[in-house]
Order: structure tokens, then C-alpha cells, then sequence
């Protein structure tokens, strides 16, 4: 019996920049209307691997944390796509998303990422992709990702391909 099941993946990272750098091969797949759940404890690496995403996804400027500011927008020059990022750990729950405008983030169709969404858990669109963060050591962390609907499970195969060549 397998370990993990076909809609996950397990990962290891020695370092901020390999985070990095699996946050960009993620980042170059990203199609507008994706949504990318970051779950973890405080530290375990969600800000500095979506700042991979941003570079290769495209942004124009360094994708940093939004936690004062709740929602950061970036736009990439080659088709203005959005990448809207949300940091939700200052949210008491889905009842606060009214003040950020949750419902209209998700009618832009942009891309999504959401860190801390189990505060916002019920609000969640069906179809996602979740990636659990987890320390092991000072320099180390483990990501689970976890599909959720087709598009994440074509998603999820698109980025082992590109990053293990399976």
C-alpha cells in the first residue's frame, strides 16, 4: 500500500533558497483562477515559498508578506494577470472576510494564494490546492500537497514533471 495517495506529494527542503526555488516551479504553473492554500505554523517557510511563486510565476515586483496589510496584489507585465495574496492570520474567521472583500477576490480571477487558510476553512473554494508546512529542523521543512478537484490533480502532475521529471 502506498504511503501517500495520487493527489499527494511530500516534500523536503534543506533551505530558504530551495523553498524558493519549489515555490517558482509551482509558480510557473499557476493559471488564472487557481487557488493555493498555505498551511503551517508560524516560521515554517509559507511566505518565503510564495515568494518563489511570485518570481516564477512572474511578478513584476518581490512578493512579500501581507500580514499588517491582510491582501497584497501583484501583476505580472506579459498579460497583467493578478496574483492576489492573503494572509488570513489576523482573521478571526470566515465572518472577517467581509472586510477584505473576499468575495470579490475570488470573482477577479486571478490567481489566489491564501496563507493561514484554516482560519478561513469554510469559505474555501471545493477545488484547491493545499500545502502543509511543517518544520523538521532549523533549515528544514516538509510540504504535503494535496489536490483537490481536477484542475489541481492535472496541476499537481504538471509540477512533479517539472520538478522531479516523473
Amino acid at each position: 500500500m502506498p504511503i501517500l495517495r495520487d493527489n499527494e506529494l511530500d516534500i523536503i527542503s534543506h533551505s530558504v533558497e530551495q523553498t524558493q526555488r519549489i515555490g517558482a516551479r509551482l509558480g510557473a504553473l499557476l493559471q488564472a483562477g487557481d487557488v493555493i492554500c498555505l498551511a503551517g505554523d508560524m516560521g515554517a517557510g509559507k511566505t518565503v515559498f510564495t515568494a518563489g511563486i511570485g518570481r516564477g510565476w512572474g511578478a513584476i515586483a518581490p512578493v512579500t508578506s501581507p500580514t499588517f496589510n491582510l491582501v497584497h496584489e501583484h501583476r505580472r507585465e506579459k498579460d497583467n494577470l493578478r496574483l492576489i495574496h492573503i494572509d488570513c492570520y489576523r482573521l478571526q474567521g470566515v465572518a472577517d472576510l467581509e472586510t477584505i472583500g473576499f468575495d470579490d477576490i475570488l470573482a477577479r480571477h486571478g490567481v489566489l494564494i491564501i496563507e493561514w487558510p484554516e482560519r478561513i476553512e469554510g469559505a474555501l473554494p471545493k477545488d484547491k490546492l493545499w500545502i502543509e508546512f511543517n518544520i523538521l529542523e532549523p533549515t528544514r521543512r516538509s510540504f504535503l500537497l494535496e489536490a483537490d478537484g481536477a484542475r489541481y490533480q492535472q496541476l499537481l502532475n504538471q509540477f512533479k514533471e517539472a520538478t522531479f521529471g516523473v
